[in-house]
């Protein structure tokens, strides 16, 4: 009876020896395909449609072994094997390994761990469907509120990085006591500076949402200031420029005055002001910055703060207002503000100078309705004056569309034939 058992234990170890050997062939085999490919690979001799091409096929491979290494990884940092190299830690030894930092070590380490519990997640990190990025933003935020699994990877496939990284943002908020979250970031504010090997001075600052945000509304009336005088004299420059060049200003010399008033949008629901609850669905945000907490508002309120909006709705319902003016009325752009942080443009994220749009041309129609009324970025509005390219029916963030779609609303418009 001994001698069967042992014949067995050694047979198991045989066959699990034999399954780990395969697996590691076929990981090499796939590597010297990919060496002997890339080895290979002239872009010169690639026509641009099939450049486009190798760069999806190529990203979507490089997505799948990024999820194989995390989950192998985890598995790695599980047991003492990390321990052989002298390393002082599991993401000191992946780090290695990577060729990366160890921020990004331990990011790859974590999204291993989490995707274990997350089939769906998991699924579509083998397909190749989430990057890294993506992947650690989603099992971050669905790994506290498991119910929104589905509809954060929903926001992956459709939306920009910028919008997953809002949602998966909105979501975890959410699903935590905002009162704890914003007590903790304020333990552990603060504002370091350094300079880089090449000479380069760095200014970082962490702390709650609100407070950046009132820091950079603060800078932006300078910002656009400085900004307008450039383009005057043909110099363009990215906008985080002159935001260094206005903290410079306000901070050190103190001769920019604010011109023009900039305002700060507060986003939150009346019954979460009201009952100053810190968990739950209620919005409670500023506009650009993502969730805060209640009394965070509350606090914003009491400045006094001239440039400071604050937007109270009943669930998600703005009511339309209409009026005679090109323009729309405070109440209105308020109110576009609130549902419009961004471009409409579904996949933009633009957050600076976005434009009114009228949806019907007030040329013709001579009136301001609100439910017809939109926000783009310059380069979206430009699109849609220039060469007809529209949003498709609806509210808020949605599909910006070319003409030939089937769902612009010229097509949606047409009566249907009986």
């Amino acid at each position: 009876m001994f001698l069967a058992l042992r014949w067995w234990l050694l047979w198991l170890e045989f066959l699990s020896h034999r399954i780990r050997t395969l697996r590691s062939m076929k990981l090499s085999q796939l590597r010297r395909a990919m060496r002997e490919y890339a080895s290979g690979f002239d872009p010169a001799l690639v026509s641009a449609h099939d450049a486009a091409t190798v760069v999806d096929e190529a990203s979507a491979i490089e997505k799948m072994a990024a999820t194989v290494k995390a989950l192998a990884a985890a598995r790695v940092a599980e047991t003492e094997v990390w321990r052989a190299g002298g390393e002082r830690s599991a993401a000191h030894d992946l780090a290695r390994r990577m060729g990366a930092s160890i921020a990004q070590a331990q990011e790859a380490l974590g999204t291993g761990r989490r995707l274990r519990d997350l089939p769906a997640v998991a699924q579509a990190a083998r397909r190749g469907e989430l990057s890294m990025q993506q992947a650690a933003l989603v099992t971050d935020a669905a790994t506290a509120a498991p119910d929104a699994e589905k509809r954060l990877l929903e926001t992956s496939r459709s939306g920009s990085f910028g919008a997953l990284r809002e949602e998966c943002a909105r979501t975890k908020a959410n699903a935590c006591d905002r009162e704890a979250r914003r007590r903790a970031i304020h333990e552990h504010r603060q504002l370091r500076s350094w300079v880089d090997t090449d000479g380069t001075g760095h200014l970082h600052l962490r702390d709650n949402p609100e407070r950046v945000a009132e820091i950079m509304t603060g800078l932006a009336p300078t910002r656009d200031r400085l900004l307008k005088q450039a383009r005057k004299r043909g110099r363009r420059e990215p906008l985080e420029a002159y935001a260094a060049d206005a903290l410079h200003q306000v901070i050190c010399r103190r001769t920019a005055k604010a011109t023009g008033a900039t305002k700060m949008l507060v986003r939150v629901d009346l019954e979460r002001l009201l009952s100053g609850a810190a968990v739950g669905e209620g919005v409670c945000e500023i506009a650009g910055y993502g969730p805060v907490a209640v009394s965070a508002v509350r606090d914003l309120i009491e400045t006094g703060d001239p440039f400071l909006a604050a937007v109270v709705t009943k669930g998600k319902e703005v009511v339309g207002v209409a009026h005679l003016g090109r323009r729309p009325t405070a109440h209105q752009r308020s109110a576009l503000e609130w549902l419009y942080p961004t471009c409409a443009a579904e996949g933009c994220n633009a957050l600076t100078f976005l434009e009114f749009d009228h949806r019907d041309d007030w040329a013709k129609t001579h009136r301001t309705v609100f439910d017809l009324l939109d926000r783009l970025c310059s380069h979206h509005h430009d699109l849609k004056t220039r060469d007809n390219w529209a949003l498709v029916e609806g509210r808020g963030k949605r599909a910006f569309v070319a003409p030939g779609d089937t769902r612009h609303p010229r097509h949606t418009d047409t009566p249907v034939a009986a």
